[in-house]
């Protein structure tokens, strides 16, 4: 049974960047969403015009992610793996997006699953969230200032900043194009 709580609202980072890229990337414009969870954004880019498959660790998510797509009449191809034993498919995708989810052996996977000038959207805590009282506390789970485009080197930086107002979550927001491969 799906579980029909309201979705938290989406980030307006992802809904501002899928909206403009929708109608910039090539067709088949298929979007992954990396840890989805009840599919707050896989229900914004299956909106937006994405083909959207999404992928998160917890059965329950996925099956709620999907069931609310379903439920606006929109499709979310969904599947529960851990990404640390299920590969993704090299240069794939279009589009991928990452929220509020940072595992930082995963991001050449990312990387490496945007086809040649595809697009990465990645936005998750900082260290300063500690100082916010809310949220995640380890090392693990926050970015040192500066480290999300050195994450990604490999691609060209469109846009990044990090949230630096006390009210507000402390976040990095990272929009980042795969390079095309030379003919």
């Amino acid at each position: 049974m799906t579980d029909t709580r309201p979705l938290d609202p989406p980030s307006p980072f992802i809904e501002r960047w899928a909206s403009k890229l929708s109608g910039e990337l090539v067709e088949p414009r298929r979007a992954l969403d990396v840890a989805m969870g009840r599919g707050r954004h896989a229900v914004v880019l299956a909106a937006t015009g994405f083909r959207v498959f999404g992928v998160d660790i917890n059965p329950d998510a996925v099956r709620d992610a999907v069931g609310h797509a379903t439920s606006r009449g929109l499709i979310v191809r969904g599947w529960c793996a851990d990404l640390t034993v299920s590969p993704l498919p090299s240069s794939h995708f279009e589009l991928v997006v990452v929220t509020r989810y940072l595992q930082r052996d995963l991001c050449a996977a990312l990387a490496e699953t945007l086809k040649p000038g595809g697009i990465l959207l990645y936005e998750t805590f900082t260290e300063a969230q500690r100082t916010r009282g809310r949220g995640p506390t380890s090392p693990d789970h926050l970015l040192r200032p500066g480290e999300l485009p050195a994450l990604f080197g490999e691609l060209d930086a469109l846009f990044y900043e990090e949230e630096t107002d006390p009210a507000d979550d402390a976040l990095a927001r990272l929009a980042a194009r795969r390079r095309w491969s030379p003919s």
